[in-house]
């Protein structure tokens, strides 16, 4: 009898993935990475970042520093983002020295200015609002926008704004006078559309083209802000064949790799409207942590990394989530978390910021058999959380 002695052959280097910021989106990748035993980096802006709280490693930095970008790119194999405010020219010089990058800078480019993204989809004859770039006077622009498409109108920053910022819905001209103090060509004007749900569709997208797309999502807002999400979405199956359609065809459009998010306007007559894009794990995704066989964030990584994408399906009838919004009368959430964990059901997930009023500190998501039952848990959990009820 003989023994073949195993090959002791030095294994293959842990895989190693750079994320250009430390917020929550990037502190629940790199849970995900975890489990799949995947070397995180993160650049971060302080080393206080949720992230950082998460023991993710990383390097110091702000995202607009090249050098800073360069020691994230040299300790890792690929660079990916949990934010878009890397200049597009820096992400470019990345790759002109040999790193990879995913998403890459031409659609890194489009989600940063949203007249840019207008301009390319509506050329590439995805549906989207009337719009107009507002370089002159903009309050005399937005006047006579109204002039063509009617009252309200909806102003937009072409960049920098999220959770309700940089966006004003403008009912006359008198609403468009805080206009007159903005640098000149940084808004823009739309048509406002009237929807009945606002969707969303999150996908991943690896460089060979292959696409996971996940459960189509209603994202209720209040104030701009994401509050609730609801997985599978109330709608026919139609209308969600042709949302998730649309938004594979625009990842697919701008070659994005990574998760893909398209928020959409569903219209009274079942028409679709596209409202925003994200290239990186998105808000309308979080839900998919407990809802599905695979989470956005595990998927990001495989999809950064050009593996085989995991299941989305979903893993309960019902999925309801709810964010978790500073409260201006109560305060930290983590003094309630004892309390919180009593609602059948809730699996909360706290990010570790510093509180402030609206500010996203944390999500609730519960599963479930009922739409109703999960969501009305979620939102028990939730106000246990803040503070606006004890339970």
């Amino acid at each position: 009898m003989s023994i073949t002695a195993p090959n002791l052959q030095a294994a293959s280097p842990r895989p190693r993935v750079g994320i250009v910021g430390a917020g929550q989106l990037a502190r629940m990748t790199a849970q995900a990475a975890i489990d799949l035993g995947i070397d995180l980096v993160t650049l971060a802006s302080s080393p206080a970042d949720p992230a950082i709280a998460a023991c993710a490693d990383h390097v110091v930095g702000p995202p607009s520093s090249l050098a800073a970008l360069i020691e994230l790119a040299g300790r890792v194999d690929v660079v990916t983002f949990d934010h878009e405010h890397v200049p597009s020219g820096l992400a470019r010089s990345l790759v002109n020295r040999g790193s990879v990058v995913r998403p890459g800078p031409a659609a890194l480019e489009l989600v940063q200015d949203k007249l840019v993204a207008r301009a390319d989809l509506a050329a590439a004859q995805f549906p989207v609002p009337a719009f107009a770039p507002l370089d002159g006077d903009p309050v005399a622009g937005v006047s006579a926008f109204a002039a063509d498409h009617g009252w309200p109108v909806v102003a937009k920053a072409r960049g920098g704004g999220y959770d309700g910022r940089g966006v004003a819905l403008i009912a006359g001209p008198a609403d468009a006078a805080f206009l007159a103090d903005v640098p000149p060509g940084s808004w823009y004007v739309e048509a406002h559309v009237p929807f009945v749900r606002e969707l969303a569709v999150v996908l991943a997208r690896r460089p060979s083209g292959e696409v996971a797309t996940y459960p189509l999502v209603e994202t209720v807002q209040q104030d701009g802000i994401c509050v609730e999400l609801l997985m599978p979405a109330p709608v026919d199956r139609a209308v969600a064949g042709r949302a998730t359609s649309l938004a594979v065809a625009l990842a697919n459009g701008v070659d994005a790799v990574g998760i893909v998010a398209v928020e959409l306007f569903l219209l009274e007559n079942g028409g679709l409207v596209v409202n925003e894009l994200a290239v990186r794990p998105h808000n309308s995704g979080h839900g998919t942590i407990e809802g599905t066989v695979t989470s956005q964030f595990e998927n990001h990584l495989r999809a950064v990394l050009d593996w085989p994408l995991g299941s989305t399906d979903l893993m309960a009838p019902a999925v309801a989530m709810a964010n978790v919004l500073g409260d201006p009368a109560g305060g930290d959430p983590m003094r309630r978390l004892p309390r919180a964990l009593t609602v059948p059901g809730a699996h909360v997930h706290l990010y570790g910021k510093s509180f402030a009023p609206g500010r996203k500190l944390g999500h609730v998501t519960v599963t479930g058999a009922d739409m109703a039952e999960a969501r009305a848990a979620a939102q028990r959990c939730t106000a246990i959380l803040t503070g606006s009820t004890i339970g």
